[in-house]
């Protein structure tokens, strides 16, 4: 039975797997993206969203809280300037996990770590959703009744 059993080790000990995971949540807030294992990203997705959770809120004893995880100043005082204030509207789900195909040395599955905000492909064309009810949804809506007719009269032509 495998009860408790939620850490992937990643096949390293526990220190090595900390230390990993550290250096790659700063590059991860130094550059916004990195590439890396599928694995790895998996285990990074859940090391490093706590810790952007916690920058939302600037108080010394976050600080170090994240600094006790993180370990590099530079990487710390970044998260806590520009990261915090980007994400600070967002309820959760900081990163996005791209999966890029397979490493040609040794078939591993790869993907792309990214910090969502900084993304400008996936953010450009996206307007902010207006909000829906449900009976506008179910075409209660005085503006669902002229596309109908609309359709109606080119299919007559």
């Amino acid at each position: 039975m495998r009860h408790g059993k939620k850490v992937n080790h990643l096949g390293r000990k526990t220190a090595h797997r900390k230390s990993m995971l550290a250096n790659m949540a700063c590059s991860l807030i130094e550059h916004k993206r990195i590439n890396t294992t599928v694995a790895k990203a998996k285990a990074l997705k859940g090391f490093v969203e706590p810790l952007i959770t916690k920058s939302k809120e600037d108080t010394t004893h976050n600080r170090r809280l994240v600094m006790a995880k993180m370990r590099q100043k530079d990487a710390v005082t970044e998260l806590f300037r520009e990261v915090a204030v980007k994400v600070g509207d967002r309820p959760g789900g900081y990163t996005r996990i791209i999966k890029l195909g397979n490493r040609l040395g040794d078939n591993a599955d790869m993907a792309m770590i990214e910090l969502v905000d900084y993304n400008t492909i996936y953010n450009a064309g996206k307007a902010t959703k207006t909000k829906t009810t449900r009976r506008s949804r179910r075409g209660g809506s005085k503006t669902t009744a002229p596309a109908v007719a609309t359709k109606a009269t080119k299919e007559e032509e």
